[in-house]
């Protein structure tokens, strides 16, 4: 299992050296003009195909092949999409779709599988907090957004404040759920300080907005820290 682990681990950092690293942005440039007609696209491909092929052991040449065609198939059709976050994760992911494929296929039946998910179904430490992570997204904004209703209701530019503070609130709970559950609390502590210093420092700030902003950023990081020594126990 350890060794299957390590090949994923390599074609993982192969995609990434040669995706993030060996792919200079005129070949983008190009292959988003050029599209399939693009010398570059063929290159960038083959360049992906050949790390892959040297990283993971030459006994992996069909492999390697099969993320060559792909990997055209892939950058080719991304080339006639828009450059945002959408289609870049769309991309990442069927790159790490197609990777996670040949490791499955190379390593394991489907055996294995089910006697994997056997163990992780019967893990309540697994579950407890896959419970929480999923907790402390939505549902914890939309709890927290109840809670500050009063204050938000009176500002004029609620909505945007109320837009922004969603992702913000989503990413700073997790970040806390994970030192919880790493018990770095001293590192909690780093992460308010930083965040206070970012975001409360504006002057001629309306006192109602100070207060929405304050009681807001508390309760998040509040039920961040409780679902976490919930999780614990």
């Amino acid at each position: 299992m350890t060794a299957a682990f390590i090949w994923l681990i390599k074609l993982i950092l192969s995609h990434l050296i040669t995706d993030f690293i060996l792919q200079p942005k005129s070949w983008v440039d190009e292959r988003s003009a050029k599209h399939f007609a693009s010398p570059k696209l063929y290159l960038h491909c083959f360049i992906t195909a050949a790390v892959a092929f040297i990283i993971t052991g030459f006994q992996y040449w069909l492999v390697a092949f099969i993320i060559f065609v792909t990997h055209i198939l892939i950058d080719g059709w991304k080339s006639y999409q828009k450059q945002n976050a959408a289609y870049f994760l769309t991309d990442q992911s069927l790159h790490i779709l197609v990777i996670s494929g040949c490791w499955y296929f190379t390593f394991f039946t489907w055996s294995n599988v089910t006697a994997a998910w056997q163990q992780v179904n019967q893990n309540l430490s697994v579950w407890k907090t896959i419970t929480a992570f999923i907790f402390l997204t939505a549902p914890a904004g939309i709890l927290i957004g109840q809670f500050t209703k009063q204050w938000r209701d009176q500002l004029p530019e609620a909505e945007n404040l109320a837009n922004a503070g969603k992702w913000i609130g989503i990413i700073e709970r997790t970040i806390i759920l994970v030192f919880v559950l790493y018990s770095q609390f001293s590192a909690i502590g780093l992460l308010v300080a930083a965040k206070g210093i970012i975001r409360f420092n504006e002057k001629d700030r309306p006192e109602i907005k100070t207060e929405y902003l304050v009681i807001g950023t508390l309760i998040s990081i509040g039920l961040a820290i409780i679902t976490g020594l919930v999780v614990k126990l």
